[in-house]
C-alpha cells in the first residue's frame, strides 16, 4: 500500500510540475505573441526621471539610456523627444543626462517611469510633420485597415509596415525624408493595431498571417495608380514584406524591399524576448513549443520567405550587432549569400527597430542610394 501511495504521489507531482512548466512556457511565449503596439518590449527597461532643466533630462544610467542618437521618451500619459547624451553636463555616476528636444505630450516630472522608444512622433502626418495626407481604409482579409497616405509626384509608392512594440506612428520618422524624394507613402495599421481588426486568436503571428494585410495594401496601391511598390518594414513588418514579395498575387509590381531590424528567425526572437522576461534557460524551448502550438508557427513555413533563393528583387537590410531582439547574424548571412540582390547597412549601438535613431544621416543616405534606381 505504501508503494502504491508513493507512486501515486510521484505521478501527481510530475503532473503538477509538467502543468506548471507548460504554463510557464505559455507565459514566456506571450512576450512575443502578445506584444502590444506602442508598449516597450521586455528588452527595453523602465527608466526613472531624476530631474529636468532647460533642454536637459536626467535619467537612470543603463545601456538603454546611453544609446547614441535621438529617441522618443514615453511614459504613462507623457511623450518627449530626447537627443544625444550630454557627457559634459554634471550628473551623479548612476545617471545620464540627455538633451531634451521637446515634450510633445503631458509632462516629465522627477520620479516618473519612462522608456526609450524609436518613435519620435505622435499624432498623424499632418499634426506631427505638417504633411498633407489622407486617411484611407484598405479592404483587408479580416475587415477594413486604416492607413495614412502621403501623396508624392512619382509612380513608385513606398508601403510601410511597423514591427513589434511600435505602431504606425513609428514610420513617420522617415516620412519627411521620403516626401523630399517625392515618393508617395502608404503607412499601414494591420491586424491587432488600434483601429484595425483583431487577429482571430488575439495573438501576434510574427508576420506569418499579418503579411496578408500588407498584401492588401500593395493591391490598394496598384489599384490607385502605383506602377511599382517598395515595401518598407521594421522587425516583423520586415518579415511581412518578405512574405508579401514571395506570395502576393501582385508581386510583379514589387520592385524592392527595405528591411530594418528584420526578424529572419522567429525562434531566436521569441527566445530573446522570453529571456528578457527572465525566463529560465530550460524553459525557453517550452516557450518555442508553446508558440508553435498556439499559432501554428513552424520554421519551414515562416523562415522560407527569408530563404536566399526566394529573393527576386533588390533588398536593403538595415541592421546591427547590438539588436537584442532580432539577431544581426541572420541579416549578415542573407547578405553574404545573395550579394547580387542584398545590401547590408550596418548600424552599431542601436536597439531593435531603432537603426535610424542611432545614425539618421548615414541611414537616410543608404536608403536614398538604394531607392534612386527604383524610383
Amino acid at each position: 500500500m505504501r508503494t502504491v501511495k508513493a507512486t501515486a504521489a510521484a505521478v501527481t507531482a510530475m503532473t503538477v510540475a509538467g502543468a506548471a512548466a507548460v504554463a510557464a512556457g505559455r507565459f514566456a511565449s506571450d512576450a512575443a505573441l502578445k506584444a502590444p503596439p506602442g508598449r516597450p518590449l521586455p528588452t527595453e527597461p523602465r527608466l526613472t526621471v531624476h530631474g529636468t532643466a532647460a533642454g536637459r533630462v536626467t535619467l537612470t544610467r543603463a545601456l538603454a539610456s546611453l544609446h547614441p542618437g535621438s529617441y522618443g521618451l514615453a511614459g504613462n500619459g507623457s511623450h518627449a523627444v530626447v537627443g544625444p547624451v550630454l557627457d559634459s553636463a554634471p550628473h551623479p555616476p548612476d545617471s545620464v543626462v540627455r538633451r531634451l528636444e521637446r515634450v510633445t505630450h503631458g509632462t516629465l516630472e522627477p520620479g516618473d517611469k519612462v522608456w526609450l522608444t524609436p518613435g519620435l512622433h505622435i499624432g498623424d502626418p499632418g499634426t506631427a510633420l505638417g504633411l498633407d495626407h489622407t486617411d484611407v481604409e484598405i479592404p483587408g482579409e479580416l475587415g477594413p485597415l486604416p492607413a495614412w497616405f502621403v501623396p508624392g509626384a512619382r509612380d513608385t509608392w513606398v508601403v510601410m509596415a511597423h514591427g513589434l512594440g511600435t505602431g504606425r506612428e513609428h514610420p513617420m520618422n522617415l516620412m519627411t525624408f521620403l516626401h523630399g524624394l517625392r515618393l508617395p507613402v502608404l503607412d499601414l495599421a494591420y491586424r491587432g493595431d488600434p483601429g484595425a481588426p483583431r487577429s482571430p486568436d488575439g495573438l501576434n503571428h510574427l508576420g506569418e498571417t499579418e503579411w496578408r494585410d500588407l498584401d492588401a495594401a500593395v493591391r490598394h496601391a496598384t489599384a490607385q495608380g502605383a506602377a511599382r511598390v517598395v515595401l518598407y518594414g521594421w522587425s516583423t513588418g520586415a518579415t511581412m514584406a518578405l512574405r508579401t514579395a514571395a506570395h502576393s498575387s501582385v508581386r510583379d509590381r514589387i520592385s524592392g524591399l527595405v528591411l530594418d531590424s528584420p526578424v529572419l528567425n522567429w525562434e531566436a526572437t521569441l527566445r530573446a524576448l522570453a529571456a528578457a522576461r527572465r525566463t529560465p534557460g530550460p524553459l525557453l524551448s517550452l516557450a518555442v513549443r508553446a508558440a508553435q502550438g498556439r499559432t501554428g508557427l513552424y520554421g519551414d513555413r515562416v523562415d522560407e520567405a527569408a530563404h536566399p533563393e526566394r529573393l527576386t528583387v533588390p533588398a536593403l537590410l538595415l541592421h546591427g550587432p547590438d539588436d537584442l531582439v532580432a539577431p544581426w547574424d541572420f541579416s549578415r548571412r542573407l547578405a553574404d549569400r545573395r550579394p547580387d540582390l542584398v545590401a547590408l547597412h550596418t548600424v552599431r549601438q542601436a536597439p531593435h527597430n531603432a537603426m535610424w535613431n542611432a545614425d539618421p544621416t548615414s541611414y537616410e543616405e543608404a536608403v536614398r542610394r538604394f531607392l534612386t534606381p527604383l524610383m
